[in-house]
């Protein structure tokens, strides 16, 4: 939630209280924290979204194609990873170069412009990554936009993409005149940048010294070139800025020598830099690597390290989330780390406080990790407190707390009688990624719950013979209620991934729920299948949980690529609650939630077929050909089953294959599926190189 506060401030409202290096140690943590503890990785959790929605004010605009995030890199380890990492996915041997495009990574705001026979159509922020506010008459006010595109060499469509900036010598002048007239000052570039950018009136973007760096691309017409520094050198020729110093570099050595020469003459930049940009500069290589949930496998960012700084601990208190977890918190003296005021910490977990041997009294290191939280770091002087005791009982309902065997989090056991979970679940279940109903934030949902109006989601929707009664709070006019009541009616139809991430199921994640919505397609296809996972698993022994021990239903879910016994586990447990059935009878009354259509690609021979691999392939790696087979809109299942279509069978093929001959399913060598899919797959070779050799989606 507090990333998500940030997210939106930095986004949508271009005053962020944080620096930006700040919030990426943030996200650092949150993903090492998930790699580590894959069972503490929240539903809702940042590694899964790009940007925001829009902001109200501008019209929209949908990319042709998904502009991304970038995973990031903090220290040499982790660069020397990301490129060990394609070598794995490419199957690239040791002795093979990985030439990188090393890139300044510039601290501004995100556009993308589209020209079409060579004029510009229309430009666009980013806004959730999907789709971005029009400002195309606030771009064309820039000097280093142009219009049209000079001569004729270039592609009939031409998506080009960067940064728009304020250089710090114009910032330093704009604040110096906001002063002087008793306007409000920003507080950095970016924000300038980002404030001027989005003015509903062109004129005073027009008086602003804005700048763009068109570096990028999103569809093309045609190939810019055949790596990332020719198609650069193709955008410069057509008269668009480059984002200077970069480096073609050939080793890991040469790309953390550039990023040592960035870091350390960053200052005499005349813009703001935030880290570098590594980006594998083949593109037929980009193509194959395609990406992730929000970001390029063939990209990451670099970035500078967060400040630290040391302070007291005053106290340590226990938060509860919506699943029941105990979080202990350190309230802290409050202390200035990189120009904001901080006083509270996050500990984690009791593991995470013995290892740091933390107390009440003690001082410790903390280090600004995105948001008013920060990560403390180690106690740096011993302040003779005893040692923390960690409760026994809830702090909000008082029932008992109990840790599964291999976890490391303190659960309440109150489920549904204690408020906490019952108020968390209701704000993730209208967040911004689930129901992202506009105006019922976190204020609202503990309002409305205290009041009685709210207690289980379905409720949400029936509030609208409460209107006379809201209208007499406090600080609710007509207008306001109208507009919440108006925006609840926007979200009584929902896709079904959005209604499952909703229910914030525990380990049920962005990723999962849309895997469980593109396998059974339907709720009631979902939901029937789910009920028979609870009743199989009530009727197996703890001894017995197994895939291969289970029923049917189990074996299924289980065989979905990636979705693992954790997250099964926890939907049979969901569905085996009396009471979430009743919630989720509740909601079916008041919503439409739509199908998701089962994967296709236009001619595929495989699109909605269920495939698994199994064995040694030589001609690409098994994540290369995971993710051809889903670009061509087949399911990829981790186990066999009477429900699979195909198993590619590789060298030293196992018991998959043994599995798949007694169930009579169809197998296949690696060259019979290469030509299955060769007619689909040259096609779409062929597609990529008009685009660019990047139809995955440009990053920025």
């Amino acid at each position: 939630m507090e990333i998500g506060h940030h997210d939106a401030l930095y986004f949508q409202e271009d005053a962020p209280e944080i620096p930006d290096a700040d919030y990426d140690a943030l996200r650092q943590r949150n993903l090492a924290i998930e790699e580590r503890f894959p069972t503490l990785k929240r539903a809702d959790s940042p590694s899964e979204r790009v940007g925001v929605k829009v902001k109200s004010g501008f019209g929209k605009i949908r990319h042709a194609i998904p502009m991304l995030s970038l995973g990031n890199a903090f220290a040499d380890a982790d660069v020397e990873e990301f490129v060990e990492r394609v070598r794995r996915f490419l199957g690239l041997g040791a002795e093979e170069e990985v030439a990188v495009l090393a890139e300044p990574k510039i601290d501004g705001l995100s556009a993308n412009l589209r020209y079409e026979g060579g004029r510009l159509v229309h430009a666009a922020t980013r806004g959730d990554g999907a789709e971005g506010e029009d400002v195309t008459r606030n771009m064309l006010t820039l000097d280093d936009v142009p219009e049209s595109l000079p001569g004729r060499d270039w592609p009939e469509v031409l998506e080009v993409r960067g940064e728009v900036y304020m250089r710090k010598s114009d910032f330093l002048a704009l604040n110096a005149r906001q002063e002087e007239r008793g306007n409000k000052v920003f507080a950095n570039p970016r924000n300038a940048a980002a404030g001027s950018l989005r003015q509903l009136d062109p004129k005073i973007t027009a008086d602003r010294p804005l700048h763009f760096f068109g570096y990028a691309w999103g569809e093309v017409g045609r190939a810019l070139g055949e790596t990332q520094d020719e198609a650069r050198r193709t955008l410069e020729g057509l008269g668009f800025t480059l984002n200077e110093p970069a480096r073609l570099c050939r080793t890991v050595a040469e790309m953390l020598d550039h990023y040592r020469e960035i870091e350390r003459t960053r200052a005499a930049l005349e813009f703001d830099i935030d880290g570098v940009v590594y980006k594998v500069n083949r593109l037929d290589w980009q193509q194959r690597l395609g990406q992730v949930s929000r970001a390029p496998r063939w990209a990451i960012a670099h970035k500078f390290a967060a400040e630290k700084a040391e302070t007291l601990v005053k106290d340590i208190t226990i938060q509860v989330g919506r699943t029941g977890a105990l979080t202990p918190v350190a309230n802290l003296e409050p202390v200035t780390v990189g120009g904001v005021v901080v006083s509270r910490a996050t500990l984690h977990n009791q593991d995470e406080i013995e290892r740091l041997g933390v107390k009440i009294g003690d001082k410790v290191r903390i280090q600004r990790a995105g948001d008013v939280i920060p990560q403390v770091l180690e106690v740096t002087e011993d302040g003779g407190g005893e040692s923390y005791r960690f409760p026994d009982k809830c702090p909000v309902c008082a029932s008992d707390v109990e840790r599964e065997e291999g976890e490391v989090v303190w659960r309440c056991t109150g489920g549904l009688i204690c408020d906490a979970q019952a108020v968390e679940r209701l704000k993730h279940f209208v967040s911004r990624d689930a129901f992202d109903i506009e105006g019922m934030g976190t204020k609202v949902i503990e309002e409305f719950w205290t009041d009685g109006l709210i207690k289980e989601p379905a409720d949400i929707f029936r509030l609208a013979p409460h209107a006379e009664a809201i209208k007499g709070r406090d600080r609710w006019a007509d207008q306001k209620v109208r507009n919440l009541l108006e925006a609840i009616e926007d979200r009584r139809e929902i896709p079904l991934d959005r209604f499952i991430y909703a229910l914030g199921i525990r380990h049920v994640g962005q990723t999962t729920a849309k895997l469980l919505a593109r396998n059974y397609t339907s709720l009631d296809a979902w939901r029937a299948a789910m009920e028979r996972v609870a009743d199989e698993r009530k009727e197996t022994p703890d001894e017995t949980k197994k895939p291969d021990r289970v029923g049917e239903a189990y074996a299924e879910l289980t065989g979905i690529d990636t979705v693992g016994m954790a997250a099964a586990d926890s939907l049979a447990a969901f569905f085996g609650e009396a009471h979430n059935l009743t919630v989720l009878n509740g909601l079916a009354g008041e919503l439409d939630v739509t199908d998701v259509a089962a994967p296709a690609a236009d001619g595929s021979p495989v699109a909605g077929k269920t495939v698994v691999f199994t064995g040694t392939l030589e001609k690409m790696t098994r994540s290369e050909a995971k993710a051809r087979a889903e670009s061509l809109g087949a399911k990829v299942a981790g186990s066999v089953s009477k429900k699979t279509d195909y198993v590619i069978v590789g060298a030293d093929a196992g018991s998959k294959a043994k599995k798949a001959s007694e169930l009579g399913v169809a197998t296949l060598s690696e060259d019979d599926w290469l030509d299955l899919i060769q007619d689909k797959q040259s096609g779409e070779d062929r597609d990529a190189e008009h685009n660019g050799g990047n139809t995955q989606g440009a990053l920025l």
